[in-house]
């Protein structure tokens, strides 16, 4: 799989692949709104949603639909590809930023409006992460920007030392899935995230005031099967 080097200034957020073919412009939108209906209701309601109701989400025909994506499975195979681009371009502009720990939130806030915890039900439950060269390729480029921002963090002193990246995608993904009976909050659900993902994160500064239990959790423990 080609891939591009990370944006050089904070406005490129341009997907990392390259090697998706070329469509006409009015082809290329539809694409792309069938992507984000699709992205946003599973992340709403599940993997599972009704093909039909992505396709009134988009905008669409049904047929528009299924000439895109001939299956569901082809479907959230690349809505988990398009998200983790998104995820990898925001690592990538994070490392940008010259405070390191600051870079580490600005890139974990900047996750949580990605879904990702909704991702991580896409993943188990209907794509083989492992066993698509592409996901895994743009997975692991992913993991390696995350773990760059931690080791800088660590580096400078300002990132506790019994933490790894392993830790934060946990925390991601448990904090943005929806909460049940969420819709009795008065208040806005992605508010209810940011404020625990700063909470989280304090919790990360250095230096830690409480013994943790148990070990850091690492990129290997997660890859585990």
């Amino acid at each position: 799989m080609e891939t591009v080097e990370a944006p050089s200034t904070l406005d490129e957020r341009q997907p990392v692949r390259t090697g998706a073919p070329r469509l006409r412009a009015d082809a290329s939108r539809n694409r792309e709104r069938i992507l984000t209906a699709a992205r946003e209701l599973f992340a709403e309601t599940g993997a599972d949603v009704p093909l039909d109701e992505i396709a009134r989400r988009a905008g669409v025909g049904n047929a528009t639909v299924y000439r895109n994506f001939p299956d569901r499975a082809a479907l959230a195979q690349q809505v988990a590809l398009s998200v983790l681009d998104r995820i990898l371009v925001r690592a990538r502009e994070a490392q940008l930023q010259p405070d390191a720990f600051e870079a580490l939130c600005g890139f974990v806030h900047a996750a949580a409006d990605e879904r990702v915890g909704a991702l991580c039900t896409l993943l188990s439950e209907h794509v083989a992460l492992h066993a698509d060269d592409e996901l895994f390729a743009v997975k692991t480029l992913l993991d390696d920007a995350v773990q760059t921002l931690m080791d800088r963090a660590h580096e400078a002193g300002t990132l506790r030392g019994d933490v790894a990246p392993g830790d934060v995608f946990v925390a991601l993904a448990r904090l943005t899935r929806p909460l049940p009976g969420s819709e009795c909050l008065e208040h806005d659900e992605s508010m209810f995230v940011h404020r625990h993902l700063a909470l989280f994160l304090d919790g990360l500064r250095a230096p830690g005031r409480t013994e943790l239990p148990g070990r850091p959790i690492t990129l290997e423990d997660l890859r585990r099967p």
